[in-house]
């Protein structure tokens, strides 16, 4: 499997792939009536940010966008998401596109990573990244409906980047 950086010609098997987590409503909490449009304004990253893909055998398996958590003042914490094709799932896409943000965003001097909203019910996301050094820092109970399970809570995830040395000061970024 290759992860590289997203291409406009992959537009049409990424929008399938976000097109359909978030209409399944179970881990996003985009709306499921989301436009092509909407979608690509919403996961095409832009610099500094970034957007890729996972292909393998010329098929497009998933994809994630990462970059600055906020802007200006919270623009040395980074953030990222992740969405897999159904079929390409339990097969170790989702995890190569995690590790991938995260020496990403150590590469580029972050401080630590954030994820704001990561439903508690999606509980294969939540123990890769407790794996990976992350802690819950905060719920909000039930913040998120899934449509099975009703109300859940949204766990608030960070991890700081200890090998960061603290002498570097903001986030060197790319141009």
């Amino acid at each position: 499997m290759q992860i590289r950086e997203f291409t406009e010609s992959d537009w049409p098997p990424v929008w399938a792939i976000v097109r359909d987590v978030v209409r399944a409503g179970e881990t996003f909490t985009y709306d499921p009536r989301m436009t092509a449009e909407q979608a690509y304004d919403t996961w095409i990253e832009s610099p500094p940010g970034l957007t890729v893909v996972a292909v393998e055998d010329n098929r497009l398996l998933g994809t994630a966008k990462m970059g600055p958590n906020r802007a200006g003042p919270g623009g040395h914490v980074s953030t990222a998401s992740f969405m897999v094709a159904a079929d390409a799932r339990g097969r170790g896409v989702g995890t190569a596109l995690f590790r991938y943000a995260l020496d990403w965003a150590r590469r580029h001097g972050y401080a630590g990573m954030q994820f704001n909203a990561v439903a508690e019910s999606n509980e294969r996301a939540v123990a890769l990244y407790r794996r990976h050094g992350f802690d819950v820092v905060g719920t909000v109970p039930g913040a998120f409906a899934h449509p099975v399970l009703g109300r859940v809570g949204l766990h608030i995830m960070y991890h700081e980047f200890a090998d960061r040395p603290s002498s570097e000061g903001p986030a060197t970024l790319p141009a």
